[in-house]
């Protein structure tokens, strides 16, 4: 295994801390380029500038981190959760220390306005500080004995080696809150980040080297998911997997991991409703809708896709919905616009397609509607109107900067329509009625409900969805728990 380090040959990052830019991947406490030498570009999607290459580890190799993982186990899973506890802390310190080189990092590789990535910052490692207080909380659970003369007890142990797979949208967040809740249950950690963006994790696979995690315990192998993620899902060893991408990639891993029975986090696609009733506060949900539409240029599984407005507000809201996304500025992540490119050509793609299929079934456009002049993968934030139910952008994930709204008529309608999809992970509900809101919270098939707001996740809520939004739950203490085992100990005392 190479200890060489390397950085990316570039000159426009503009760092304080040159040193968390790595690009050989971090494995058993080692920093390596894999057995095959092979590297992979990363870009800039602002301007389609070469960024540096990136090891790309074969399959030998990742099978190789997860020896490391497993050799490390033993010990880390009887480590004093305190130990645990303190390490996790320290990496949520330099986390914070380096927020604004890890933000410059992923907006570079990322796209997303650097006030963005600065936020990702933030929430990121609320999640390492979240869990490095879960980790010390006792996980024993005393049972009243239901036979005599014997104690029973319940307890929860780490599953063993744990499988990550994080993607591009979020970079940081995605793989701190997975990986913060693995460690502190005591498992081991082997972590792939997108191959679109790497530099995120590299980052924080040094801090979390320099936090004093042991050789072995978080191990970042960067390279093609083919590679890399292939030998685990046949791995016994690997007894968790914990995804975060799309239903269909889900569904695939889903079924490789039968053949060993692991334990799955999935967090999957959404098609998010913002339901608007006519009782509403207007202005509120006017620039709760654009929160919901265009935070990171519409690249997020929590984004709002389709908007039901009721009748009697609802021109008045398609306007000014339409004013507000045409003030929102459009440009390079650095320059800190309301709207950064879009990750590659094919997102670009289905914004065009999703448009083109709405207005041929008579959705008005009424701003947007184009590709912004800053550049290949700039897409100017775009609201629909009159969009009928056959359209595709009502049954698909846009994944971009495009809203489509659409009339309603009554509170059984439009709660009806909402649930008229396969995905349930989120549903942003505007009213005043609280007879409504404990109606339609429960209605909703979907795993969180906002109400009058669009900000809801956290550390200490548990986050996920209803049917192919995914499985488990993460973040809170359940976010733990998915990387525990439960078992039951009765002890006779005659």
């Amino acid at each position: 295994m190479s200890l060489a380090i390397s950085t990316p040959k570039t000159t426009c990052w503009g760092l304080s801390d040159p040193s968390l830019l790595r690009s050989l991947a971090y494995v058993g406490g080692c920093w390596t380029a894999g057995t095959g030498g092979i590297t992979s570009a990363v870009t800039n999607p602002a301007d389609d500038g070469h960024l540096g290459e990136v090891a790309s580890l074969s399959g030998t190799d990742s099978a190789a981190a997860v020896d490391r993982a497993q050799a490390a186990f033993p010990e880390w899973s009887l480590l004093l959760p305190q130990h645990r506890s303190s390490m996790l802390r320290r990496w949520f310190e330099l986390i914070i220390e380096h927020r604004e080189d890890l933000a410059r990092i992923m907006t570079l590789e990322q796209g997303k306005p650097i006030s963005e990535a600065r936020g990702e910052i933030d929430y990121g490692a609320s999640f390492v500080e979240f869990y490095a207080e879960e980790a010390k909380r006792p996980n024993i659970e005393s049972v009243t004995s239901h036979l005599p003369d014997a104690e029973v007890e319940v307890w929860r142990e780490p599953v063993g080696v744990a499988a990550l797979i994080t993607p591009w949208n979020f970079p940081s967040a995605m793989l701190t809150r997975k990986a913060a809740a693995a460690l502190a249950a005591g498992c081991t950690v082997v972590a792939h980040p997108s191959a679109e963006t790497p530099f995120s994790a590299l980052a924080l696979a040094e801090l979390a080297e320099r936090a004093g995690f042991p050789a072995g315990v978080f191990n970042v192998v960067t390279g093609s998911a083919p590679a890399v993620v292939e030998p685990w899902m046949s791995d016994p060893r690997v007894r968790a997997v914990s995804f975060t991408g799309s239903t269909d990639i889900g569904k695939l891993l889903y079924s490789q991991a039968a053949s060993t029975v692991k334990r799955l986090v999935l967090e999957l696609g959404g098609h998010a409703p913002f339901i608007l009733f006519s009782d509403a506060d207007l202005d509120l949900a006017v620039s709760e809708a654009v929160k919901a539409k265009f935070a990171t240029s519409g690249q997020d599984c929590l984004g709002a896709n389709r908007y039901f407005a009721e009748r009697p507000v609802y021109e008045a809201f398609c306007s000014r919905f339409a004013d507000e996304a045409a003030r929102l500025t459009v440009g390079p992540g650095l320059d800190d616009p309301d709207i950064g490119p879009l990750m590659n050509e094919k997102a670009v793609a289905k914004q065009e397609e999703h448009i083109a299929d709405a207005v041929a079934r008579g959705a008005r456009v009424l701003t947007g509607g184009k590709r912004h002049e800053s550049g290949r993968l700039f897409f100017q934030p775009t609201v629909l109107c009159d969009v009928p139910h056959d359209a595709l952008i009502l049954h698909e994930e846009t994944f971009g900067p495009v809203a489509a709204v659409t009339p309603f008529d009554s509170e059984e309608e439009v709660l009806r329509r909402a649930n008229d999809t396969e995905f349930g992970l989120v549903a942003y509900l505007h009213t005043q009625d609280p007879r409504r809101i404990f109606r339609a919270s429960r209605t909703l098939q979907f795993g969180m409900v906002a109400v009058n707001r669009t900000k809801v996740t956290g550390a200490p809520i548990p986050f996920g969805g209803m049917k192919q939004s995914g499985l488990e739950r993460e973040g809170s203490r359940l976010g733990l728990e998915a990387f525990t085992e439960v078992k039951y100990v009765c002890r006779d005392w005659a």
